[in-house]
């Protein structure tokens, strides 16, 4: 088995650009509502946001060998995606790799395991986003693979998929979509800027909505004044 490939087909830094201007759950929706990751997977920062392909990990649960490795191959605007048996008592990540990664231009850092020295990697200005937060430290131990599909956040990821991330979450989108992906996410967009103008102007979410007649069919009593 190799365990690291390195000729990974990445998405243009133009198609990452465009779909950056999008937030997660608009993506999530415009896409067939697929594509989050587990509600897990949060910011350590609410302000905290990133768009890039992912550079896919795996790890043993409390060991963060393949991690260091991966940062080694990484390259600039890359999101690093480590899935580690979503072990929540393990901070495999820190300040130290942090700086690491922010040295190469690494995008983000996101892991279904623990990081710690939060206060450091906020002030660092590395998104990272995590199941957990925990001081408890790793070993390093085990190899595995790094480039190959793995399932991450209820979803399967592979090497070159786009991550978008922001306050609310982290949505996946194929590389071979992201054009479509980044079309219907602009109609959600503009659709969504129209009804909040509506609003604005008067209109009511059951007129907005069209809820009339499916409260009638559900059999919705009011009480009038």
């Amino acid at each position: 088995m190799i365990h690291v490939k390195t000729n990974v087909e990445r998405p243009t830094a133009d198609a990452v650009l465009r779909l950056s201007k999008f937030s997660s759950a608009t993506i999530h929706e415009a896409q067939g509502r697929k594509g989050a990751f587990s509600s897990r997977i949060k910011p350590i920062e609410r302000s905290m946001s990133f768009c890039g392909p992912a550079l896919t990990v795996s790890c043993a649960p409390r060991d963060n060998l393949m991690l260091q490795v991966a940062i080694h191959y990484a390259e600039p605007g890359d999101v690093v995606l480590v899935a580690a048996g979503e072990f929540e008592e393990a901070g495999t990540f820190g300040d130290v790799l942090g700086n690491a990664m922010k040295a190469k231009g690494i995008a983000a850092m996101v892991t279904d395991s623990g990081v710690r020295d939060t206060q450091d990697l906020i002030e660092l200005g590395l998104p990272v986003f995590s199941g957990s937060v925990s001081i408890k430290g790793t070993v390093k131990e085990t190899i595995g693979p790094i480039n190959h599909p793995i399932i991450f956040g209820d979803e399967i990821i592979y090497p070159g998929d786009i991550l978008r991330g922001d306050a609310d979450g982290v949505v996946v989108v194929r590389k071979d979509e992201v054009e479509e992906v980044i079309r219907l996410s602009q109609e959600r967009d503009d659709a969504e800027r129209d009804l909040i103008r509506r609003y604005h102007e008067g209109g009511t979410t059951i007129e907005l909505c069209n809820l009339t007649e499916v409260l009638k069919a559900k059999g919705l009593l009011v009480e009038e004044a």
